[in-house]
Order: C-alpha cells, then sequence, then structure tokens
C-alpha cells in the first residue's frame, strides 16, 4: 500500500478518533502537536491501526513510534510481511 493512502486512512482513523473532520496529518505529526492525544487515545489509535489493516504491533514497535511517518513505514513493513 502507498504512503499516501496510508496516511490518508490514517487521518480518517484520527478524524474519528478526536471528532475532527479538519484534522489534517503529515508524515510528522506527534502527539505534541494534537492536544487531545493522551495515552487513553494512544492506545485508541493502534487498535483502530490494527484493526483497519489487519496487522498487530509489538510493544517495542509503539514504543519506537515517534511521528505518523514512523506509523506508516511500520504499517508498510507489517502489510509487506503479509504478502
Amino acid at each position: 500500500m502507498d504512503e499516501e493512502t496510508l496516511l490518508q486512512g490514517l487521518t480518517a482513523i484520527f478524524r474519528e478518533i478526536f471528532d475532527d473532520e479538519t484534522m489534517v496529518l503529515t508524515r510528522a505529526t506527534t502527539a505534541h502537536d494534537i492536544e487531545e492525544w493522551d495515552s487513553f487515545n494512544h492506545i485508541n489509535i493502534i487498535i483502530a491501526i490494527e484493526s483497519r489493516y489487519g496487522v498487530k504491533f509489538q510493544i517495542a514497535e509503539i514504543e519506537g513510534l515517534k511521528d505518523i511517518g514512523d506509523a506508516i513505514d511500520l504499517v508498510q513493513k507489517k502489510l509487506a510481511a503479509k504478502g
């Protein structure tokens, strides 16, 4: 799956979780950029990504995510491994 498609999918997830249809994500977006992005919403984001793309993340992988770009890269890696 290409990066732009993943970015659009993640944007849709974030818009739903944060109830903000105007939210725009970039590869550089971090939790510091979204005021409501707390630990509870972080869990919701991870679960929504796993569900939408049919992937499972390891704790170490989640801890290593610094921004949306890292999340895109990880989802691409997981999807590629699934074949």
